[in-house]
């Protein structure tokens, strides 16, 4: 607990070290004998989901290189009759495009196109940015592959890719995220109410190559069958990923050469990838140690047996942590809490998961240091002479989680279970 503890307080501290955090806390477990190395490496690591994150990552970096995303982004903007609504149709296709493709990355490859569009009209980018960000942050809960978050419940709950889509014969949480994107929208509607000027027209780019959009449609198809093969999400995901990225690696070292071979693997998200298997042994341990069930038991008793106070509660302090401290060790710490939650008041799992994974998500869009699309997008303002603070992002922010958050939370009570 102490260990967890420390490392906890040095995420937020230095978010920038969040990697070598995690690892050397797992390590100094493992080398002070709290957890056996065999343990560690057989059972608390889930290496389906290591494997399904980095595999995805080289067939997302590829699919950005390919300009692909630019076409379409370009495509949609010159389409649109008004500033306001090409502002508004570029963040609901960042949403789009963050349903397969990481966050950060989304938020880089968007954010020149609305740069440019500020720019030509002399209008300021800050809110366009900020919606970007927070529409990526939503949406990336939306699917399997969407964000770390999706792909560890997935792991737990042994849910295929079309199980995000229709979970036991019940809508699942796909759905529950676009409620609350079509709320969310809305209020970015009624934020950026003050461009009404015409639209304005880009300049076509071309698709340097076709091959890794269909590598990543073979992704979606290939993890479609996962479930059905492996029943309990051990293997397959992340194996089949991993063969797909290696596939792409030959292509793009031998057939497209756009680059050298080292410096693209070079700069791949390895950083959150040594911070998953760090945290994957932090919370492993911790969870064999029984604070967890302790934290169970507490909040069983807290709510008086409600199901419903239950739910709520979860969503609550997950949206409050995640608003502050990274996502990722938060869900990992409280899939373990919810199991318990659950059979102690005979309640629904699948209710009560979704709901800590849509306040786990969303609750990163409320403040600018939540979310690592939310600081690389403020990031890219400040180096364009735009300072921008708590008051001003968590102004269009905050009404946009509340939108979404109700759509999302209430969606999942009434039609999951």
């Amino acid at each position: 607990m102490a260990v967890f503890a420390v490392c906890y307080a040095l995420f937020v501290l230095l978010p920038n070290r969040r990697s070598w955090v995690a690892c050397a806390g797992g390590l100094l477990l493992l080398f002070s004998g709290v957890l056996p190395w065999q343990n560690a490496l057989t059972e608390k690591i889930n290496w389906n989901v290591i494997g399904l994150f980095w595999g995805t990552l080289v067939l997302a970096d590829l699919f950005l290189k390919s300009r692909a995303p630019d076409v379409l982004a370009g495509w949609v903007v010159s389409r649109m009759p008004s500033v306001r609504m090409s502002m508004l149709a570029l963040c609901a296709l960042s949403g789009f495009i963050s349903i397969f493709i990481e966050n950060v990355a989304v938020v880089l490859l968007v954010a020149p196109i609305a740069l440019s569009l500020a720019s030509r009209l002399k209008i300021s980018p800050v809110p366009m940015l900020i919606g970007i960000a927070i529409c990526s942050n939503l949406q990336g809960t939306a699917t399997m592959v969407g964000d770390p978050p999706s792909m560890i419940l997935a792991g737990e709950m042994k849910m295929g890719f079309w199980d995000f889509f229709f979970f036991h014969g019940r809508p699942s949480i796909f759905f529950a995220i676009q409620v609350g994107a079509i709320l969310s929208l809305l209020v970015l509607f009624w934020a950026f109410r003050k461009f009404k000027s015409a639209g304005e027209g880009f300049d076509r780019m071309k698709i340097r190559s076709m091959v890794p959009t269909w590598l990543l449609c073979g992704l979606v198809l290939g993890l479609s069958f996962a479930s059905t093969i492996d029943h309990e999400f051990r293997w397959f995901a992340g194996s089949y990923t991993l063969a797909l990225a290696v596939v792409a690696l030959v292509w793009y070292r031998f057939i497209a050469k756009w680059g050298k071979i080292g410096r693209f693997v070079k700069s791949l998200d390895w950083d959150t990838t040594f911070f998953l298997i760090g945290v994957f042994v932090l919370v492993g341990a911790l969870g064999d140690s029984g604070w967890l069930e302790k934290l169970a038991q507490w909040m069983s008793q807290s709510v008086g047996g409600s199901v419903l106070m239950a739910y709520l509660l979860l969503v609550l302090v997950a949206v409050a942590v995640s608003s502050f401290v990274d996502n990722v060790p938060f869900l990992l710490v409280m899939i373990p809490v919810v199991n318990q939650l659950a059979k102690t008041l005979n309640a629904p799992v699948a209710v009560l998961m979704f709901g800590l994974l849509v306040g786990a998500c969303l609750g990163g869009n409320i403040t600018p240091i939540g979310a690592s699309a939310n600081v690389v997008a403020l990031g890219i303002l400040r180096r364009r002479g735009y300072t921008v603070g708590f008051g001003d992002f968590m102004r269009i922010s905050v009404p946009f989680t509340i939108a979404a958050l109700a759509g999302g939370t209430l969606f999942v009570w009434f039609f999951v279970k």
